[in-house]
């Protein structure tokens, strides 16, 4: 019995090799498509050197203070235009750099106090910053302040006496923004403000030697061409 068993399994097995033998070999599956190709671009750097131009307003105000009279708090106004230096490091989402700036300013203010019967004026033809600048950066877009040294010349005049002008280092601080609208061009608009202390006027009046006090608000904006490291 068990050799009929034995047998049987072994017909069983040729039986069913044969079989196999003759079906046709397994189809290998359809060649993959190649993925399509989405070229990414390259993300925007703030990093490099950059030139650029800026206009913008002027106001604050002036002080005359004197033996025997003082003007007061009097305001000074006008526009202003120039061109910027500056370079930019970016690491991260951070950026910060440093820029300077020298504008031709046409401010001006008079005070025409009851105490000394004249007029008072104070007047300044330019300024010009050295800051730093640090900011944060969404791509193509930088939220920054900035901090530093700021320089005029501050101009005084009693009643019709010639202009007398002092150049004058004073600090300013402020904050910007800043977008980016071609691979190379940024569009800016700042806030500055400035405060240059105190000069000597040498007016030849009754009231000897007068000091003058400028302090000045600047908005201005600008548009820089970006040289890329």
């Amino acid at each position: 019995m068990n050799r009929i068993l034995i047998v049987g399994a072994l017909a069983v097995a040729a039986a069913t090799q044969a079989f196999a033998a003759d079906l046709p070999p397994p189809m290998a599956p359809p060649p993959r498509a190649p993925a399509a190709y989405i070229p990414v671009a390259p993300a925007w750097s703030w990093t490099g050197f950059y030139i650029g131009l800026n206009a913008g307003y002027g106001f604050g105000n002036s002080t005359w203070t004197a033996p025997g009279f003082t003007t007061g708090s009097f305001d000074v106004n006008g526009g202003m235009a120039g061109g910027t230096l500056g370079a930019n490091y970016q690491f991260g989402q951070f950026v910060v750099g440093l820029e300077g700036d020298y504008d031709w300013q046409n401010i001006r203010g008079a005070s025409n106090n009851a105490a000394v019967c004249i007029s008072c004026d104070t007047a300044s033809s330019w300024v010009a910053t050295v800051r730093g600048r640090a900011g944060y950066a969404w791509d193509r877009v930088l939220f920054y302040g900035t901090a530093g040294g700021a320089f005029t010349d501050i101009k005084a005049s009693f009643g019709a006496l010639p202009w007398q002008s002092s150049t004058q280092a004073g600090w300013t601080a402020g904050a910007g923004l800043e977008g980016a609208i071609t691979d190379n061009w940024t569009a800016k608009v700042e806030y500055l403000y400035a405060d240059f202390g105190n000069v000597s006027c040498n007016a030849a009046s009754c009231f000897g030697t007068a000091t003058v006090s400028l302090k000045e608000n600047m908005v201005r904006a600008g548009i820089n061409y970006k040289f890329g490291f």
